[in-house]
């Protein structure tokens, strides 16, 4: 007997960085995925398989950081079911891990949902609550916004103040997500954006009343369908994280490429590294990749997945 569970990968449609100073950021889930399985087995041991590496964890034993949280959620089901073997995890990830498309947020919901389902039926709230204690292991500070749209998939909105609400819209429109390959820390360029807003208080406050504005009209947008109109508003939230300096000259020089087949780009996530998001025409997504794959960039065309979490 096994337990499966699957969640997709999510990218930050606009808002990233100024929903830190209460401004709302637009999520939605896309349709790459990772695929946990949980077995039961003899040992009393945590085994955990993935692509880098497998690790066979012992009672409370200590194990690496990208392996915690599942270590985490199978301590966690143990205790609560008075499990008395052990379990062995299966990671399989299609989601490029460390460049802003919730990879890590999309395996804790997936394992949470596998581990807890090899014993009882449990609610996607549930999942949620579980996948979101999981992922502070790693990261403390997680505003739980990439767990929540992994669960429940669409588009959600998120500010610090009123948490998540989920936009009941259904646009079908076509993401380029290139990768630019490029490492970086979140943490560094977070805290450089908060460097800047000191030095620049303003400035800071005058983009962040811009990107209040313009997160308010792509709701619009994407009700209406109004590819062009997004596209431009993801123009001009890149100018803004370029203000803040959180771009640089390989991420402008991708979004150079897909800007002349597409509608727009921009930046997914912290920047300084990490994947750009371009919205196009059906008809030109093929060309687009071309043009990206001729640069030398890794990339894949995307849709809103509007599942989330599947068990």
């Amino acid at each position: 007997m096994s337990s499966t569970a699957s969640a997709p990968a999510k990218v930050i449609l606009f808002g990233e960085h100024f929903v830190v100073y209460d401004v709302k950021a637009i999520l939605c889930s896309i349709n790459r995925r990772v695929k946990v399985t949980t077995t039961p087995i003899d040992e009393k041991i945590i085994r955990i398989k993935s692509k880098i590496g497998q690790e066979d964890i012992k009672a409370e034993e200590e194990t690496r950081p990208s392996f915690r949280p599942f270590a985490f959620i199978a301590r966690k089901a143990i205790k609560e079911f008075n499990y008395e073997k052990g379990l062995e995890i299966t990671i399989d990830s299609d989601i490029p891990s460390g460049v802003g498309l919730g990879s890590s947020s999309a395996c804790c919901v997936a394992a949470a949902a596998s581990v807890f389902g090899l014993f009882s039926s449990t609610t996607k709230e549930e999942i949620l609550k579980i996948a979101i204690e999981a992922e502070r292991t790693v990261f403390k500070n997680a505003s739980g916004a990439d767990s929540t749209v992994c669960t429940f998939g669409g588009i959600i909105e998120y500010d610090k103040k009123n948490g998540f609400n989920r936009l009941d819209i259904k646009p079908g429109f076509t993401l380029i997500v290139a990768n630019s390959k490029q490492s970086h820390s979140t943490n560094t360029i977070v805290s450089n954006v908060g460097k800047f807003r000191e030095k620049n208080p303003d400035a800071f406050l005058s983009l962040c009343k811009k990107e209040s504005d313009l997160v308010n009209r792509v709701k619009t947008s994407l009700r209406d369908g109004d590819l062009g109109s997004l596209g431009k508003d993801m123009s001009e939230n890149q100018r803004y994280l370029e203000e803040i300096g959180v771009s640089n000259e390989r991420l402008r020089a991708m979004i150079d490429i897909t800007d002349r087949t597409g509608h727009g780009s921009k930046i997914t996530g912290a920047g300084g590294g990490g994947c750009i998001i371009s919205l196009v025409d059906e008809e030109n997504a093929d060309k687009t990749i071309r043009n990206l794959q001729d640069g030398g960039y890794d990339c894949f065309a995307a849709k809103i997945d509007y599942t989330g979490l599947n068990v």
